[in-house]
């Protein structure tokens, strides 16, 4: 009797910690897929190369009229930052309207605020989303993915392994 108890436990356990959260279910905006090629994405255009963490990586701007606004919101603009071809952040500006917000935590659940950057974030395992003001007259949403990141990670592991390896 005790072993079907901590077998249901552990079934159960298991059920919850694997369920995926709906932001990882979406894992970006409307079609445009986190750790996917930029140019998979409609009306991307690559704005300049710059440095991250000692990585190098690209600047794109989207403008596609899919894209165009979230409901009756309005995008004012959209950036993706690229390592190795693979979209890791991508930017939302969109005209500030109390809408979004609540329909956000429709979407995706009740988000954790952060007093030092003064952001709503939600986490998953494979993405993270960061939700604030950009301006007066804009709010920002800032997609990252984790996967992509973490691929950046072992890269700057395996240079320093390669540096130390040829002494």
């Amino acid at each position: 009797m005790k072993f079907l108890f901590l077998l249901m436990l552990s079934v159960i356990s298991v059920a919850a910690f694997s369920q995926e959260t709906e932001l990882d279910r979406r894992n970006g905006f409307k079609d445009i897929k986190l750790a996917s090629p930029i140019d998979s994405i409609k009306g991307a255009t690559f704005k300049k190369d710059f440095k991250h963490d000692g990585h190098a990586v690209k600047l794109y701007v989207i403008e596609h009229p899919d894209y165009s606004a979230i409901g009756e919101v309005q995008v004012n603009q959209i950036e993706a930052k690229t390592y190795k071809g693979l979209i890791y952040q991508l930017t939302v500006r969109t005209e500030k309207d109390t809408r979004l917000m609540k329909g956000m935590e429709s979407a995706l659940g009740k988000p954790v605020y952060n007093v030092r950057d003064e952001s709503y974030n939600w986490a998953g395992e494979k993405l993270g989303l960061k939700f604030r003001s950009y301006s007066k007259t804009q709010l920002e949403l800032e997609y990252t993915s984790n996967v992509v990141i973490q691929m950046m990670r072992e890269d700057k592991k395996q240079k320093i392994k390669d540096i130390a390896n040829d002494f």
